[in-house]
């Protein structure tokens, strides 16, 4: 397939249909060739980054826009612009690729107005360009309800979260300390030509100067090392497990931090809990690849009744389902997809998931509370209000009046992550 036309179908999938991206991407990708994933990936990415950016564009160049089946080809269009706008490719290389995209989308007769649309936009486009971004949905390529959140949850970093938001998310390494050290890691690394970085409180954590596709990084398939961004690894660091205790991994595909504390000690018993099968799948896949052990469980983790009679854990990582407000950069299409009203609903879930792990808890055991989300209602307010209904709970690490840690996207290039320490009392 031609490869503007999978992209076209990948954004038609995403903004008018609700398809993730993580679902939309690779299944369009098993349909071109695979020298060209990554470029299909930079289009889509790029694209979803600046949506309205480029919808303001499509839409003045427009008479009326493309309904019904023609939306495709509105996609078509905005894929056109982003490759002019954004992208090294040729301007007649981008154009002639993109009109050709219509023969594979079965649109021959809307190849003249996408290429008069795309050569008019080279004509004007400093003006057209200038225009884009003279509203705040355009400058930032933020929904108003999103931006608004951030602007009033974090008044002085607001500018710096949007900015990281819109940038592309670096490669972070987990190095399997059962194998390597980070630092001996990182002479391997060396030592074949690719340079990384240590980070400066996840022991693990590398990143990769460049990324690169992962069979190139030295005894990727022996278990020697594995993708995971910084912010996640340090769920390690909070939780602090030790050899011969039992401990719960809840909400755990795909499985990282799971394997993560394997990696690192002899527990009694690691049992990892998700209630999606199809990504429980993930939790095996890397289990077998690293030559790990762990119980996993398919079920509600609201109710652990269903699926657990054993002891009580003496350590317990819930890493909360929630909005993903913390890795936009990895996952553009969470701009698009979530909706304002979705923050209240997931923290209801959280509170619900919360009050059950914590019955699941040893007097005496920690539980780390954890999100990849940067909302207060999610995270500090979600844990201020555990502890006010919560007798027998003491935080560990922070003050009530700010519990936990936040952090922000972009800091030390790390994606946007909470954790919370939360101690039973014995």
């Amino acid at each position: 397939m031609n490869v503007r036309a999978a992209a076209a179908q990948v954004l038609f999938q995403v903004v008018d249909q609700g398809y993730s991206l993580s679902a939309a991407l690779p299944a369009a990708q098993q349909k071109i060739k695979p020298r060209d994933h990554a470029l299909l990936q930079e289009i889509c990415f790029g694209a979803l980054r600046f949506l309205p950016r480029l919808e303001s564009i499509a839409n003045a160049l427009m008479d009326k826009p493309l309904k019904g089946k023609q939306r495709v080809f509105h996609h078509l269009i905005l894929v056109g612009i982003y490759q002019l706008s954004s992208m090294r490719i040729p301007a007649h290389a981008a154009v002639g690729e993109t009109v050709e995209a219509t023969k594979t989308l079965r649109g021959p007769r809307l190849r003249g107005l996408i290429n008069a649309v795309l050569r008019n936009y080279q004509r004007q486009q400093e003006e057209l360009d200038a225009k884009a971004i003279s509203h705040d949905a355009g400058k930032y390529g933020h929904p108003s309800w999103l931006l608004k959140l951030i602007k009033s949850s974090y008044p002085e970093q607001w500018e710096s979260i949007v900015e990281a938001n819109n940038l592309k998310a670096p490669m972070w390494l987990r190095v399997n300390h059962s194998h390597h050290t980070a630092q001996e890691y990182q002479a391997i690394l060396a030592d074949e030509g690719i340079a990384s970085t240590l980070h400066s409180l996840a022991e693990d954590a590398l990143k990769l100067e460049h990324p690169c596709d992962v069979t190139q990084l030295p005894g990727f398939a022996q278990g020697w090392v594995s993708v995971q961004d910084a912010a996640a690894q340090l769920s390690y660091h909070y939780l602090t497990p030790k050899n011969g205790e039992r401990i719960l991994d809840c909400c755990a595909a795909p499985g990282g931090k799971t394997a993560h504390m394997l990696e690192h000690i002899k527990a009694k018993e690691v049992v990892a809990i998700d209630n999606d099968a199809t990504r429980l799948k993930r939790v095996y896949e890397n289990l077998e690849r690293l030559n790990l052990e762990a119980t996993v469980i398919c079920g509600d983790a609201r109710k652990p009744q269903e699926w657990w009679q054993g002891e009580q854990f003496d350590r317990i990582l819930l890493d909360a389902p929630c909005s993903a407000t913390g890795v936009i950069r990895r996952h553009p299409d969470i701009k698009w997809l979530r909706r304002a009203e979705d923050i209240e609903v997931l923290a209801t879930l959280q509170s619900e998931i919360l009050d059950a792990m914590w019955q699941q808890l040893k007097p005496g055991g920690t539980l780390v509370y954890a999100t990849c989300s940067i909302t207060p209602q999610e995270n500090t307010l979600q844990v201020k209000a555990f502890l006010e209904r919560t007798s027998d709970a003491t935080l560990m690490g922070s003050n009530q009046e700010h519990p936990g840690r936040q952090i922000l996207p972009g800091e030390e290039d790390m994606d946007g992550f909470y954790y919370a320490v939360l101690t039973k009392q014995a």
